[in-house]
């Protein structure tokens, strides 16, 4: 192009996205982003725009994308509810790390502030919910803008970034040209290593007689899959998971002893408190996974290693604090490690795993008579889909109970809403997901309550036809919730039993194949059956109506006092 052709700068926003190799776009058209619109029609060839049913959807489907995908999520709403409807998924985008850049069109620069149709100060709201914002008043502003847009929301501690454009921007015109952003005056996404806090922290693990290893997501923002194998093997320690970081460590692994948390397994919040050195790589040590944080891990020195040196300190005083990125720390913590096992340890692991198998998961899964268990459903896709497949949950006790019961193969396979807890998640993102991952099988397991959240999108699942699976859950209640009624309200179930429709053939109102279980015999041929149907499928599985989710660590309690009933 000559650089003295000019263009609009609605057209100077997707030449932006095409430099950055964008080939996904999830979002919702209105007045204010129309002319972003009108340039979009021309990119058909080179950019996939889904269009989804409410924008809180095309958000959480961004983020789906962006978990399996490893790329940034792309977004498009429009002004005023168009904008506000995207804060829910920038929160939940945030406080779970995920790198996503969301576009909103803007009244025009001269009705700012004057209460114009459908404008609204998406800056001023966005700006506790996003890793970066800006208001864009010039066409010209669009390339530098949109650069550094993915540059921060994928370096470092990845997040999502808005950028707000007037639409006297998005007609304007501009000479275009467009740089890809890899440096930021005073923001270092990568700190530099500091030897000499290694060399504390590997002193540590070399003399320990109980270490314990607690992973989470930032293994797999930073890749390191590779490196923590590595580092867990020659130091032979036990190696625990937080929800997030699910899959970042095979289950089937031998030093593998379980999910932590406040619905996590016994043996690994049981021995936070038994251990003498306790390393945490890539976690924020979140009020679920620490319970009581003042008889957190007391007796045990604390290795935290965190690419945000805000969450260094925060929660837990460590007594090696390496503000780090995983993959660039345990590359050169591991070379000064030594080769150790601790049998007499991992046994201990042991005997507490055979306690919560006796008095809770051979309960769950090995059921003759009674109704219908979460713990079995998932356990039984967990075997059919050989814990390869991509999970993506909603929140509650089905999403709970998924993370105990699917055995994680692969990294990247367990998508949920971590630190935001948003009911109405999963559908969006799983679609995302799908998209992010054509080749993989995505499954969706939801509630019955947040499945409506989001029921809605069931249309873009029709209109782009996206092979997703979603297994509906079905307790008739707001399970997490009413179990909280009964262990803590003495059984005042307030307002947590719903009155459901016929899920079914809603799913048929939108051409999706649908079946619903009630009873164990037919469910091993309901699962086959939808894991290997050709198109998007809904399997409805009704449960056991006052199912409680356990072991469980009640609020306010130490990890020691985790109930098994």
């Amino acid at each position: 192009m000559n650089s003295t052709t000019k263009i609009s700068g609605a057209e100077a926003v997707m030449r932006s996205l095409v430099a950055e190799n964008v080939d996904t776009i999830f979002g919702y058209p209105g007045g204010a982003i129309m002319p972003i619109y009108d340039a979009l029609y021309d990119y058909a060839d080179k950019v996939n725009h889904i269009l989804v049913r409410h924008e809180q959807g095309a958000i959480h489907a961004a983020q789906g994308y962006a978990r399996v995908s490893g790329k940034v999520g792309v977004c498009f709403a429009t002004s005023g509810p168009g904008a506000t409807n995207l804060i829910t998924g920038l929160a939940d985008a945030m406080i779970d790390s995920t790198p996503v850049v969301c576009i909103t069109g803007q009244v025009a620069s001269h009705l700012l502030g004057t209460d114009a149709f459908q404008e609204t100060d998406v800056i001023g709201i966005s700006m506790p919910v996003t890793k970066w914002n800006l208001q864009v008043t010039r066409a010209e502003e669009i390339p530098n803008a949109i650069a550094k847009a993915f540059y921060l929301a994928h370096s470092g501690r990845p997040g999502p970034v808005l950028i707000d454009i007037t639409k006297d921007a998005q007609f304007g015109e501009t000479e275009f040209e467009y740089s890809k952003c890899n440096r930021i005056r005073s923001f270092i996404p990568k700190p530099e290593l500091n030897l000499r806090h290694l060399e504390q922290a590997a002193a540590l693990i070399n003399n320990a007689k109980k270490p314990f290893l607690l992973v989470g997501q930032g293994i797999m923002l930073s890749k390191a899959e590779n490196e923590l194998m590595a580092f867990v093997e020659k130091t032979g320690m036990p190696v625990a998971s937080t929800l997030l970081g699910l899959g970042a460590f095979p289950t089937d692994h031998p030093l593998y002893v379980g999910f932590l948390g406040m619905h996590g397994n016994y043996a690994p919040n049981i021995m936070t408190n038994e251990c003498d050195v306790l390393v945490a790589i890539g976690m924020r040590f979140d009020d679920r996974v620490t319970g009581d944080v003042s008889r957190y891990s007391k007796q045990a020195k604390v290795i935290h290693i965190e690419i945000d040196a805000a969450e260094l300190n925060k929660i837990i005083k460590p007594e090696a604090a390496i503000h780090a990125d995983a993959k660039e720390a345990l590359t050169e913590l591991t070379k000064m490690l030594d080769v150790r096992k601790h049998p007499e340890w991992l046994n201990d692991f042991e005997q507490l795993a055979d306690i919560e198998y006796n008095q809770v998961i051979k309960n769950e899964i090995s059921l003759k008579d009674k109704g219908l268990k979460m713990a079995e459903v998932i356990h039984l896709l967990s075997e059919k889909t050989k814990g390869e497949a991509i999970i993506v949950t909603d929140v509650g006790q089905h999403q709970m109970v998924t993370a105990r019961y699917y055995q994680y193969r692969k990294s990247n396979s367990n998508i949920t809403s971590g630190g935001l807890g948003t009911m109405g998640f999963a559908l969006p993102a799983a679609i995302g997901a799908k998209i992010g991952s054509p080749s993989r099988t995505v499954v969706a397991v939801i509630g019955d309550g947040g499945f409506q959240m989001t029921i809605q999108e069931l249309g873009t699942v029709l209109q782009a036809k996206v092979d997703v699976k979603i297994l509906i859950l079905n307790n008739n209640f707001l399970g997490m919730v009413r179990q909280w009624q009964q262990l803590f309200f003495d059984k005042r179930y307030s307002f947590t039993e719903i009155v459901n429709p016929d899920f079914t053939a809603i799913a048929k109102g939108y051409s999706i194949e649908a079946a619903k279980v009630i009873d164990r015999l037919s469910l091993d041929d309901a699962i086959e059956k939808m894991l290997l149907h050709q198109g998007a499928y809904l399997l409805e599985v009704v449960v056991e109506k006052e199912e409680n989710v356990f072991p469980m660590v009640a609020a306010g309690a130490s990890v020691s006092e985790i109930r098994l009933s």
